[in-house]
């Protein structure tokens, strides 16, 4: 009789963990917002756009410029950053592959040169705060492994407005993150957010050269 009571537990058990990640599967993989298609612009930063990917999961082909650099997969969050780098900055990064959470090296000093992004880096809680234009990057998290890449759009005194591809299938692309300063240190939005990557000062202007690239 215990063995039967324990097998029963042991197949409910596998039931529910079977459910849960069928639900997980199913939010993150799926579309389920009906009134958006992936692949549909939602927004854009400087002419550069930012398509609808439905679940944060779903990813579609790789997308290439017409070089052959690497942009990402469709649609996710490092592809519109690496997107609007290209087209906007003319920027290329030396390390074209990697999550999210990768573009962030947490063995730099804050304000060192990220040589596999080609990009200067910046803690969160640092001596400098975000500029329009910087790639914010969050850490992994429970629900989210790959970490998350967004453009700062706007900066003002008390916050940053970013604007970001993949958030969800009812999130919006722009979203609004705290900013402080305490002693010389800016802290942005949740702790998360391991820091900013900026083009160094000689890449400052861009060079539209790139402009033929995929919108």
């Amino acid at each position: 009789m215990p063995f039967v009571k324990f097998r029963t537990a042991i197949i409910a058990l596998a039931a529910l963990l079977g459910a849960a990640l069928a639900a997980y599967f199913g939010a993150t993989r799926l579309n389920l917002n009906p009134g958006r298609t992936v692949g549909e612009i939602v927004d854009s930063l400087d002419g550069v756009a930012v398509y609808y990917n439905g679940g944060v999961g779903h990813g579609g082909g790789r997308n290439l410029a017409p070089d052959g650099y690497n942009l990402g997969i469709e649609y996710q969050c490092v592809e519109f950053v690496k997107r609007y780098y290209y087209r906007h900055f003319n920027h290329k990064m030396p390390d074209g592959y990697g999550h999210a959470a990768d573009f962030f090296d947490a063995k730099l000093a804050d304000g060192e040169l990220n040589k596999a992004r080609g990009l200067l880096q910046f803690r969160n809680g640092g001596s400098s705060a975000p500029r329009a234009g910087d790639i914010l990057v969050f850490g992994r998290w429970m629900l989210n492994p790959y970490g998350h890449v967004a453009i700062a759009a706007r900066v003002g005194e008390n916050g940053v407005e970013i604007v970001q591809q993949n958030p969800g299938p009812f999130a919006s692309s722009r979203e609004t993150l705290p900013l402080s300063a305490q002693d010389g240190h800016w802290t942005a939005g949740p702790a998360r957010v391991l820091g900013w990557l900026r083009l160094p000062p000689a890449d400052a202007l861009p060079e539209r050269s790139a402009a033929a690239s995929p919108p």
